[in-house]
């Protein structure tokens, strides 16, 4: 069994039915057809208690892979930070995991930075990855016990942070709300451009309504995919 099927045997069912062939847009990132290979498998999935959203490929407008990545949905209020990337999966957290147009691997974009930071250079050691350390890559810890104090999580929704962990927030139950995923990133895209170019440590008051707080950027250094 490969490390893909492992994660394919412990996760829920399909989120729609199983594609028949490779769409023209996922042709044309390095990794597509790996990624189209995974879906095939199981078209679109959530894993360790929802802590893993993988995005199917279908017909649905308003459901899937390609209509997540539409330009108008979220992706432009990172403005140029999203660029040339596919945004196939994310953690409880809304960092999405990701294929470049340019490079081959799977990445991470950090959906309060904007950074993105490579972390296999295949979906076969992607899916080893997670599989190895669940509780960092998906987030699964918090995403446990806000649903055992709870209740499941809606389908779709994502655990996020009133002050961004970025800027000093707290991975703790008080500090999270559950939420829509579409207004969760329009959220930190704001919050990406606004603190882009500020150094590590610099205050920083926030634009726009919503929950995030404002507090010290406290951002580590990383490599950025251009």
């Amino acid at each position: 069994m490969t490390r893909i099927e492992e994660l394919v045997s412990i996760s829920s069912a399909p989120l729609a039915p199983g594609p028949e062939g490779i769409p023209r847009f996922l042709e044309t990132y390095v990794l597509g057809p790996e990624l189209f290979q995974m879906l095939r498998l199981r078209n679109g999935f959530y894993a360790f208690e929802s802590a893993l959203h993988v995005f199917p490929l279908t017909f649905d407008p308003a459901a899937g892979l390609e209509a997540w990545n539409a330009a108008s949905l979220w992706r432009d209020a990172y403005q140029d930070l999203a660029e040339g990337l596919l945004f196939f999966a994310e953690d409880i957290f809304q960092d999405q995991f990701c294929l470049s147009l340019k490079q081959s691997g799977v990445f991470r974009f950090q959906s309060e930075s904007g950074q993105t930071d490579f972390l296999a250079d295949s979906l076969e050691r992607w899916a080893d990855r997670v599989l190895s350390d669940h509780r960092v890559e998906t987030g699964w810890p918090l995403a446990h016990e806000w649903q055992a104090a709870r209740g499941p999580l809606p389908a779709g929704q994502r655990l996020m942070p009133k002050t961004p962990f970025f800027m000093g927030g707290e991975y703790t139950l008080e500090n999270l709300w559950a939420g829509s995923p579409l207004e969760g990133m329009r959220l930190k895209g704001d919050l990406a451009i606004q603190t882009r170019d500020l150094p590590n440590g610099a205050k920083v008051r926030l634009n726009g309504q919503s929950k995030i707080q404002r507090g010290p950027r406290r951002l580590a250094p990383s490599a950025t995919l251009r």
